[in-house]
């Protein structure tokens, strides 16, 4: 498998398992910086590289009224901000092909949001800049239908690709894991990171909103890294109930450190087990 160097952070291979986390949406300067620095505190504890993860706009919300951020020049401000006094790298997704360029040059990961996975213009653009590209599976495709995202980002000789399982569409309103996806599309070559937030999203189920299922996200975190990722993509807030965006299915602070302590066990037993079987 490529390692994927971000920052001094490298993902994938024997390396450690990596934790991308911060809001569903910038709301303000002090919130991120505040979001920012305690999941670090935390990460650093536990000896868990750590990347920011926040969106400047929600381009793809199904209501008109849902709140979708400060906006490109407001949110680089602010991400520029978290990079500069958290001193992590930062992870955003683009919308728009006009989006690209002015985010390549504060983002160390240009993100493709699910819905436009298949979008072949703003995933060759975004691949141009030679960022690392992290690829959202669409909850519309099968763990096989990334091959061909991944040989439109290689065509332009980026090979910096991480890719990210969040749910597959389950009938109306409901999202499933299928953890083979996992070991599937780590076959591709590149670190594989597991969405658990988005994973228990219940996509338009509250009308003009998702709704969510918080109480799975532990759950679906400790089986993922059981089964074998490279990472970890969690939403978190420190009152998610009074979130603008995506509330039902983030996580607080407290419940974000039980689940670290949780996965590093995991994590451990893991490394274990590989050691005993190089000895056979």
């Amino acid at each position: 498998m490529r390692e994927i160097q971000i920052g001094n952070i490298k993902v994938g291979g024997k390396n450690p398992l990596v934790l991308i986390a911060g809001p569903c949406v910038i709301e303000t300067e002090r919130h991120c910086l505040d979001i920012a620095g305690k999941i670090k505190d935390i990460a650093e504890q536990l000896g868990i590289p750590f990347i920011f993860k926040s969106s400047f706009d929600k381009a793809n919300r199904l209501s008109m009224d849902s709140y979708r951020g400060p906006g490109i020049k407001k949110g680089f401000e602010i991400l520029r901000k978290v990079k500069q006094d958290i001193k992590v790298p930062v992870l955003t997704d683009i919308h728009c092909q006009k989006e690209i360029v002015e985010v390549s040059k504060i983002a160390d990961i240009i993100q493709i949001p699910a819905f436009l996975c298949r979008q072949t213009d703003i995933v060759v653009a975004a691949a141009k800049t030679k960022k690392v590209i992290n690829i959202k599976k669409g909850q519309f495709l099968a763990p096989w239908d990334i091959l061909p995202i991944i040989k439109k980002i290689e065509s332009t000789g980026n090979k910096n690709i991480l890719i990210t399982e969040r749910g597959v569409c389950f009938g109306y309103n409901n999202l499933v894991t299928d953890f083979r996806s996992l070991s599937i599309m780590r076959s591709f070559g590149y670190p594989v990171i597991y969405d658990a937030t988005h994973s228990v999203q219940l996509p338009g189920a509250k009308g003009g909103s998702s709704g969510g299922e918080r109480k799975f996200v532990e759950g679906l975190s400790r089986a993922g890294v059981a089964f074998g990722c490279d990472g970890l993509f969690l939403e978190v807030h420190q009152e998610p109930d009074k979130a603008p965006c995506d509330g039902p299915n983030m996580i607080d602070f407290k419940v974000l450190e039980r689940l670290l302590k949780q996965v590093k066990q995991i994590e451990k037993a893991l490394c274990l087990l590989s050691k005993s079987r190089e000895k056979r």
